[in-house]
């Protein structure tokens, strides 16, 4: 997964964003959208402890959980949000009332390794309460199915009651509500996208209301009781809330099943939605977990390099599987989730939400090449085919981003991501007449390329895989490479022999020259020469300085700052693993990047990275240059690249793939970053070698699982193509 930071205006506008406030907050306090709209809705955060979906396509539901809640879930797509949380609230009616992700300690689980079903059970801090709840979609329509049990500990008598909080259509701020013969249905008719909540035992009294305004939860938190409730409300940030009749805690009266139902209008969403209570909660999870099953059983057995950490590999395999968009086919998100600022709909920034849960054709490549390596061959080719179905024309490059029907959503240009679905292309055999028209567009768009502002040609890259420089990048070279050689093998089955012969001058050229725009023989790191994160003017010996951006330095020398991306030149055949220059930068970017945790190594991104969390935990947001307000962390997918390497220089990798593993949660779930060591790490909130508040699940960090695995039972990197390597490697 690559940061996602935009340059230019945008960053000013967004120096005084402030968080909102949490669902509750009094109208006093809460920052308002609109007066008659409730408070300003925002996204829940992106720690997310699960993240699952029905295998079948006919489903078009994703949930994810967070903080004990479902926090979004997806409808009816993977770009669009409909619901930002489902949580439970307890009370006895009389002298206090608790919300899960409040006043509830909670455990998130997977209880069947080979499938996305998920559980959480939550013991009140008060020690009164336990409730149980379990959590699938419906394979057979598109509703999220939640089993709930209440068990007294105490002999207290409970109330249940179930609070939602909708934001169809991707926002919020423009909903429509009302309670209805014990549904709570949500409407956003301009988006023809509508929500439908129903419960067995029936919902009894229910409200719904404006956030901070007149909704339930304000109301149950008063006084115990939901006296005040409106039936109806809107358009506006509305919150539904309703008693979940006969729950009491007690024996006889502990279990519950919600429902929550999607459609078009909402009397489809209420047929959705009841019908998925009458199709029974266990029959439905018997369901959905033999579809995850059959799904598995299509794949390559578990290899053997992943025996002792068969857990994860099989929760990696599944959230890559889950991550396709199934309108879409061939569409898969970098994650389900809006971490930080990128959730708090900042206005040119955020609003509505993209943020991860859009497609970035690098990041199709690293989840395209790990579908090919563990067996699903048509997910990787699909991821191919919509590549080059949303590719730009006529000039033949590539998005920034994306949403899952390949609309553009930023606007910056990174070569790697024109060059790589070339590389993808060719690994999965998608290499006739169709596909290599847009190989071909590809690959001269490659050839062809001046910046515009600096008038340099590629392989000078307007941004590199990071997306917040530009300049001469040995990552992105290596690509560019790659890619001209694997277009030039594909126009020769073509019969483009003119086009291929083009292509390989060029390939050879760049590969030739990349030590000399990319590698520093006086840098002040280390006496030997090494490779730099990025040149912006080709010339390494030079100190040309550069903002790194995200708060940290505003002039840094260039051959001060070193990244371990500069890898992938070893991993896609243009470097020998051995090469004194390879070697001797793998040692400076140990002693620069690497970060020792109780899991096992981790690795920052490059030096002085800012993109992470503030020194209190606090959440990343732009910031200005020098004030070193935020710190990037550690990334899991940077040790996974670290031990393909490794295979490739005939190391053991074991302990890189034990530490990915490692670094999941509970759940099996793997995040964009771990804490590394560097405040607030180390407090409760804060375990070193676990994720941090940034994306969960990262896709790409669990590609990087996948992949390694494989690329330990092959013995060389699953993604490395025979025709790069032999040309340049021997």
């Amino acid at each position: 997964m690559s940061l996602r930071v935009p340059i230019g205006p945008i960053a000013l506008a967004l120096a005084a964003a402030t968080l909102s406030p949490p669902l509750g907050a009094g109208a006093g306090t809460a920052e308002r959208a609109a007066p008659d709209r409730g408070a300003k809705g925002t996204w829940t955060e992106a720690d997310k402890a699960g993240f699952g979906t029905a295998r079948a396509r006919r489903s078009n539901v994703w949930f994810t959980l967070q903080d004990g809640r479902v926090s979004e879930v997806f409808y009816p797509d993977l770009s669009t949000p409909s619901t930002r949380s489902l949580e439970l609230v307890v009370t006895d009616g009389r002298t206090f009332t608790d919300r899960e992700t409040e006043d509830v300690d909670v455990v998130t689980t997977r209880p069947d390794e080979s499938s996305l079903r998920f559980q959480q059970v939550g013991t009140a801090t008060s020690g009164r309460y336990r409730i149980t709840k379990t959590y699938v979609t419906d394979p057979r329509r598109d509703a999220l199915v939640v089993r709930v049990r209440l068990e007294s500990l105490d002999g207290g008598s409970y109330q249940l009651y179930a609070v939602h909080d909708p934001a169809l259509a991707n926002s919020g701020m423009d909903d429509r509500g009302r309670a209805t013969r014990g549904v709570l249905v949500a409407t956003d008719v301009e988006e023809r996208v509508a929500s439908a909540l129903v419960s067995r035992p029936r919902l009894g009294r229910s409200s719904t209301g404006l956030l901070g305004r007149d909704d339930g939860w304000s109301d149950l938190e008063d006084d115990q009781r939901l006296d005040e409730g409106r039936r109806s409300a809107g358009p506006g940030n509305i919150v539904q809330t309703g008693r979940i009749a006969g729950v009491t805690g007690l024996a006889g009266e502990q279990s519950a099943t919600l429902v929550l139902g999607f459609g078009r209008t909402g009397a489809e969403a209420q047929r959705t939605a009841r019908s998925g209570l009458h199709a029974g909660a266990g029959q439905t999870a018997a369901r959905y977990d033999r579809g995850w099953h059959r799904y598995l059983r299509t794949l390559k057995e578990v290899p053997e390099s992943a025996a002792a950490v068969r857990r994860n590999y099989l929760a990696s395999a599944l959230v890559l599987a889950a991550a396709e968009d199934k309108l879409n086919p061939g569409a898969l998100v970098a994650s389900p989730s809006a971490p930080w600022v990128w959730g708090d709909e900042v206005k040119d920034l955020s609003s509505p939400s993209g943020a991860y849960h859009l497609v970035w054709s690098r990041d199709s490549y690293q989840f395209g090449t790990a579908l090919w390596a563990m067996g699903d061959k048509a997910a990787a080719r699909r991821s191919v085919d919509w590549l080059f179905d949303v590719q730009q024309l006529p000039d033949g490059s590539f998005p920034q981003n994306s949403d899952v029907e390949g609309t553009p959503v930023w606007s910056e240009l990174q070569l790697d991501e024109v060059a790589l679905p070339i590389v993808l292309a060719r690994l999965v055999g998608r290499d006739g007449p169709r596909t290599y028209r847009g190989v071909k567009r590809a690959a001269q768009f490659l050839v062809r390329f001046r910046d515009e502002e600096t008038g340099r040609r590629a392989p000078y890259s307007p941004q590199e895989r990071w997306e917040n420089q530009s300049g001469y990048s040995p990552n992105s070279i290596a690509t560019q490479v790659a890619g001209l050689v694997c277009a030039a093998d594909i126009a020769r089955k073509n019969g483009d022999r003119t086009s291929a012969r083009r292509w390989l001058r060029l390939a050879d050229r760049w590969q030739s020259k990349v030590k000399q725009w990319t590698r520093t023989t006086n840098g002040p790191l280390s006496s030997s020469p090494y490779y730099l994160r990025i040149t912006k003017d080709g010339r390494p010996d030079r100190g040309t300085e550069y903002g790194i951006g995200d708060g940290g330095p505003s002039a840094v020398d260039q051959r001060r700052v070193v990244d371990p991306s500069f890898l992938d030149l070893v991993r896609l055949g243009l470097e020998q693993p051995d090469d004194p220059d390879v070697l001797s930068t793998l040692s400076l970017v140990d002693d620069e990047l690497r970060v020792d945790t109780p899991n096992g190594p981790f690795w920052h991104r490059f030096s002085f990275d800012g993109y992470g969390e503030t020194r209190d935990g606090g959440q990343w947001e732009i910031t200005e240059d020098d004030t070193g307000t935020t710190l990037g962390r550690a990334w899991p997918l940077l040790t996974g690249e670290r031990g393909e390497y490794a295979i490739t220089a005939g190391q053991d990798a074991t302990p890189y793939l034990a530490a990915m593993a490692a670094a999941a949660g509970t759940s099996d779930m793997i995040s964009e970053q771990v804490w590394d060591g560097r405040e607030p790490t180390g407090e409760a909130c804060c375990p070193a070698g676990e994720g941090t508040r940034a994306a969960t699940p990262l896709t790409w960090s669990h590609a990087g699982l996948v992949r390694l695995a494989w690329t330990m039972q092959r013995g060389a990197p699953v993604d490395q193509q025979a025709v790069v390597a032999r040309r340049y490697v021997r």
